[in-house]
């Protein structure tokens, strides 16, 4: 079977980089961080980065939940997380998000830790945008995180402790024409995590964030799609060229995500609240 484009690409550019002594984590292992009997929900948990945090939070003996909007996926993500449970609802759906929370605290009591990773906005080109296309942005990604953040921000700050980390994107904060609106509603994440840490930080509650630059996971494609339709060029030229602005020289793993996710919701972070940390491989060499 001929390889896709994008596949090939990645070979290549692994062929090129075997010269350079990279070492990069494949799995999740223990890191010893405290997170022992935690209850974690983890939204967006049965694909790419949501999957790799609940594996992750399961090395550290943490008590997981998985939300997804498929059953089937759900199920297929089980399949490699002992002990998870796994829960489907639309969390575009502000009731049903709040149903879905209900159930995952029924099941396995107050959430200590919950992780955002549900929702992407679609990739459209700057010419093809209508209003319609900014609603569904929003509605993906900045709806369904701050549906389920809202009902477990006061839940927790009720209890005086808990932490929301959410996977936002470095979209929020380099414009990117495919991303625009997708990128809008990771800037208002950004903002909204600022917000709500300052807001609930007297309650015991910590807010955080991570963006992630380009992840080696299946969203990974959609963006490569629309990037080359725009630029006249293949998806493993637009993907060989983005690799070349990522001065690390790879695409970062799922894994290295989540890690960076874990230890945030961890007592060792216990004074980093209100900041959003890029993870882009020094793509975008900012200050702030």
């Amino acid at each position: 079977m001929p390889l896709l484009p994008l596949e090939q690409a990645r070979r290549e550019m692994e062929e090129m980089l075997t010269q350079f002594p990279i070492v990069y984590p494949t799995q999740n292992t223990r890191m010893e961080l405290e997170l022992n009997g935690k209850v974690v929900l983890v939204t967006g948990g049965s694909k790419g980065i949501g999957l790799a945090c609940a594996r992750g939070f399961l090395a550290e003996g943490a008590r997981v939940a998985i939300v997804s909007r498929g059953q089937a996926n759900i199920d297929r993500a089980l399949a490699s997380l002992a002990g998870a449970l796994g829960f489907a609802a639309d969390l575009s759906d502000a009731d049903a998000a709040v149903q879905m929370v209900d159930r995952v605290q029924g099941a396995l009591g107050p959430i200590d830790v919950l992780v955002n990773s549900a929702g992407a906005a679609k990739r459209t080109a700057p010419a093809d945008l209508a209003p319609a296309a900014w609603h569904a942005a929003m509605d993906a990604k900045y709806f369904s995180y701050i549906h389920v953040i809202d009902p477990v921000v006061k839940r927790m700050a009720a209890r005086r402790r808990g932490v929301i980390v959410s996977v936002i994107g470095n979209g929020g904060k380099i414009a990117s024409p495919p991303h625009i609106p997708g990128g809008s509603a990771n800037a208002a994440l950004m903002l909204a995590t600022a917000g709500l840490a300052r807001a609930y930080a007297a309650s015991g509650v910590r807010v955080l964030a991570v963006n992630p630059g380009l992840t080696n996971t299946e969203r990974l494609q959609e963006g490569m799609k629309v990037t080359a339709r725009l630029s006249g060029i293949s998806e493993a030229e637009a993907l060989q060229t983005s690799l070349a602005a990522i001065p690390l020289g790879r695409l970062a793993e799922p894994e290295e995500i989540a890690n960076a996710v874990v230890f945030l919701a961890s007592s060792k972070a216990s004074y980093i609240t209100g900041i959003t940390l890029s993870m882009d491989g020094a793509a975008a060499p900012v200050v702030v």
